[in-house]
């Protein structure tokens, strides 16, 4: 690992008129890790990407990338970035190779160099036999491997993709997140995205949970799920409220009604489950319990669901 960070982010706001889109955001993402931005849409990964990518500036707040501050340096800050924006960017009148062709020039590499990289990437890629295919003729995971390998054209120490797994059917998606991680591991490239894919998230090396322009967790997805205390049971009764006055009586819980259905988080929660059952048999309609995920984390932080914009999180007592 280098002693400067890839990335350096302090105390960022952004501001769109009066809306708050980005608030006191900080974070460090050491060389060669990969980082996600998990969360919901709305809550401020898009802003915190185009910020990263040098798209638009942060109301205020430093960031550096390599130790570079990006305010006054941008300009060599995008050679050491490579970007793959969640709206595809090839044009899909050209081929694989015209369209690589195009950005190579725009970096200004050589025809030798630029024919040597496209070579080597698109091997690695398992795309050799689709060079000269038109890119509408591709499958959504081919287009994807396709914005990777022109990202990477230049060679940047910085990778930002900005939801990559949107449109990809699960196969492609994992064979998408294989790649990053082999990228990763042969040339040491830094890689930062935002998903609000669970699974996605869950093989990164570390997880920032953004909502509502706040930074709410951020550590190791294992680490994560392990502040959740316990297992998650999930009640479903005919009537939550009621039921969750008593849970708290005679369980000494804190149940918290999420989505409609009461939520516990309780250590041996199948143990639970059954002693659930046979104190309220006649007022539970189903019952469930799992180990943590990161969804559950996001609950745990936020009282309501991750798809849920927070306006309907809590049933009122």
């Amino acid at each position: 690992m280098n002693a400067v960070p890839a990335v350096s982010v302090t105390n960022v706001c952004r501001l769109y008129g009066t809306r708050v889109a980005l608030d006191e955001v900080t974070f460090t993402v050491p060389t060669g890790e990969i980082f996600a931005l998990l969360g919901p849409n709305g809550g401020g990964k898009s802003t915190l990407f185009k910020i990263l990518s040098t798209l638009i500036p942060p109301t205020s707040g430093d960031i550096e990338i390599f130790g570079k501050d990006l305010r006054h340096n941008s300009e060599a800050v995008r050679n050491r970035i490579g970007v793959v924006f969640q709206s595809p960017s090839l044009d899909p009148k050209l081929t694989v190779t015209e369209n690589l062709v195009c950005h190579g020039y725009l970096y200004g590499l050589s025809r030798g160099i630029l024919r040597e990289r496209m070579e080597a990437l698109l091997a690695r890629m398992g795309m050799s036999d689709r060079v000269r295919d038109l890119v509408a003729t591709l499958s959504g995971g081919l287009q994807r491997r396709v914005e990777l390998a022109k990202a990477l054209l230049h060679r940047p120490d910085l990778l930002l993709l900005d939801e990559p797994s949107t449109g990809l059917d699960p196969g492609a998606r994992r064979d998408f997140n294989d790649y990053l991680h082999r990228l990763r591991e042969q040339g040491n490239v830094t890689i930062i995205l935002t998903t609000h894919i669970m699974e996605e998230a869950e093989r990164c090396d570390r997880v920032g949970i953004l909502h509502q322009g706040k930074l709410l967790a951020l550590d190791t997805p294992e680490a994560l799920k392990a502040q959740v205390g316990g297992d998650v049971v999930a009640i479903r009764a005919q009537n939550v409220v009621e039921l969750r006055d008593k849970l708290t009586r005679r369980f000494a819980c804190v149940p918290t009604v999420v989505d409609g259905l009461l939520r516990i988080e309780r250590p041996r929660g199948h143990e639970f489950v059954r002693e659930l059952v046979d104190a309220f048999p006649g007022e539970i309609q189903s019952v469930t319990f799992g180990k943590p995920t990161l969804e559950d984390v996001f609950v745990h932080q936020t009282g309501h669901q991750f798809w849920n914009d927070g306006t309907e999180s809590e049933l009122s007592a």
